[in-house]
């Protein structure tokens, strides 16, 4: 059984007022796939990590585990 991918995404993307919808949109995925990281669900790929980490103004480590 896969383990789930430890994320603080939730937490931060809540800090920052923001909803999953904006998030999504300014990263261009779904609701859905902010969803399924948020509950280690799904691993992002780098490159969507990155444009994450940039718009909750983080470094990826600070998100993503």
């Amino acid at each position: 059984m896969k383990k789930p991918i430890k994320n603080n995404l939730q937490e931060i993307r809540n800090n920052h007022n923001m909803t999953q919808e904006e998030l999504a949109n300014q990263v261009d995925v779904s609701i859905q796939t902010i969803q399924s990281i948020e509950k280690g669900k799904y691993k992002p790929s780098d490159s969507l990590a990155l444009n994450i980490s940039h718009s909750l103004n983080k470094e990826v480590a600070e998100i993503f585990s």
